[in-house]
């Protein structure tokens, strides 16, 4: 009977103690929470606040982008693309870390087989007895388990599932660069193969007018400085007839190493029939938070930090272990796995930490300092996401409007280089206004080309800095 009652004291005793730790474990370590982020509030500088919780990195990039050569090489980019398939390898060793924090809940089991030998002494205390040798054969399995009563376990698990978010975060990054970048480069071929046949017409403009010039040279209305200035001109042409075939032959090059190719030639459209049909919303600038991979990444980043502060904060409190060691143990090999030979320990230990050259409090400051950085670097992560987003609207705005001027500009300047040659062929103009109205109307051609590509490239940047391209 007083044997039943010890044991029932004890069972309450022991609830007590699980009870008594588990919720002390809930004052050691702490739930994550967003911090409170006034930035949010006006991130984007611009006059009409967005109020729209739609945003354009909601839409796909295959639904952004209606060319069909250019979703080809996303997509071909996408499958393999060297950075991406760093990423992907850095998402599998995040993974396994995972899955080793999961796996710290359980005991650790290890097997042990050995073989002593031990020469005595002949006048030493078991020498005599043991006939001067000893032979030990052992085969042990042992278990050991630590009680996770203070969080510290469940914190590094937090930590590591953290740091696999922030590299999955990382993985979603460099899909966007990549989509921004492909969808850049094709855009500036389709621009340089524009600029190159603008230059083609030039050169064959200008070789008629060479042959014009000398006409009216052997006629005796201009001199041979007219001849000489025309030829210039032509030639100028044909070199940067080569600078843009250059030009282009490079940047056929870096679309290969986005796509993980060889260098080579694509097939592409035309800069003309480019157009993105898909509003420009940039949405409340709160969705940066769950749509800019790097903003994801830099909280993952926080929240780690902050459950490594956890487990630093448990290393003041004492950890319970329970270890078991079972098996075989023999003087003799024939005997070795009689039931006389088995054995079993049973230990269970209980370790304060008291004086340990300040390690524990130093590991707390430095978790407490790391925190606070990761915290910082998230604050900086989003201004700089805002910083981003409001310069890419500004710049599409500004773009829009300057394409409608170069375009103007185009018209005024070819109808003056048309004027111009017709004046000089007619005796009632000069050589030089035909020769400036011609650099002027070119320059002005490869001006409202590159305004186009502008165009086109900020809408891709707003795209990018809003965060779309990974979903």
């Amino acid at each position: 009977m007083t044997s039943i009652i010890k044991h029932k004291t004890l069972t309450k005793v022991a609830l007590i103690v699980f009870a008594s730790a588990t919720l002390q474990s809930c004052f050691v370590t702490k739930n994550y929470e967003r911090p409170e982020l006034e930035e949010t509030e006006h991130l984007y500088r611009t006059d009409n606040l967005p109020t729209d919780s739609l945003s354009m990195a909601d839409v796909s990039w295959k639904e952004l982008f209606t060319d069909t050569y250019l979703n080809q090489y996303i997509e071909e980019g996408l499958n393999n693309n060297l950075d991406i398939r760093i990423a992907i390898q850095q998402m599998a060793a995040a993974e396994s870390y995972v899955k080793q924090a999961r796996a710290s809940f359980w005991p650790s089991v290890g097997a042990d087989a050995s073989l002593t030998h031990q020469e005595l002494a002949k006048n030493s205390q078991f020498g005599a007895f043991f006939n001067g040798s000893l032979q030990q054969y052992q085969l042990s399995t042992n278990l050991s388990w630590e009680a996770d009563i203070w969080g510290k376990i469940r914190s590094q698990k937090r930590a590591s599932q953290a740091s696999f978010l922030q590299s999955v975060a990382a993985h979603q990054a460099v899909k966007t660069r990549l989509v921004s970048s492909i969808a850049s480069t094709y855009y500036q071929l389709l621009a340089l193969d524009a600029q190159l046949e603008v230059t083609k017409a030039t050169i064959e403009n200008r070789e008629h007018s060479v042959e014009t010039i000398k006409a009216l040279k052997d006629a005796g209305q201009v001199t041979q400085v007219a001849v000489d200035q025309n030829i210039a001109q032509l030639n100028n042409a044909k070199a940067l007839q080569v600078d843009i075939e250059t030009a282009i032959f490079t940047t056929e090059n870096t679309m290969a190493l986005l796509l993980g190719k060889q260098p080579q030639q694509f097939e592409r459209s035309q800069l003309e029939g480019q157009s993105i049909d898909t509003e420009m919303k940039s949405g409340v600038p709160s969705l940066l938070l769950r749509n800019r991979p790097d903003v994801m990444a830099a909280e993952y980043s926080l929240v780690q930090a902050f459950e490594m502060t956890n487990v630093a904060r448990t290393n003041f409190y004492p950890s319970l272990t329970l270890t078991a060691t079972g098996g075989f143990q023999s003087l003799e090999f024939n005997n070795w796995f009689d039931t006389g030979s088995l054995f079993a320990n049973l230990v269970g230990g209980l370790t304060q930490p008291i004086f340990n050259q300040r390690k524990i409090r130093t590991q707390q400051e430095v978790a407490l300092a790391q925190q606070e950085q990761a915290l910082l670097s998230f604050k900086k992560t989003l201004l700089v996401a805002g910083g981003e987003v409001s310069n890419a609207l500004y710049a599409y705005e500004a773009e829009t409007k300057k394409y409608e001027f170069r375009q103007n500009e185009v018209e005024a300047l070819r109808q003056a280089e048309s004027n111009s040659e017709e004046l000089l062929n007619n005796g009632f103009g000069t050589y030089l206004d035909l020769l400036t109205a011609r650099e002027s109307a070119l320059s002005a051609e490869l001006n409202v080309i590159n305004s186009k590509l502008q165009q086109l490239q900020t809408v891709v940047t707003l795209y990018e800095s809003l965060g779309g391209g990974w979903k």
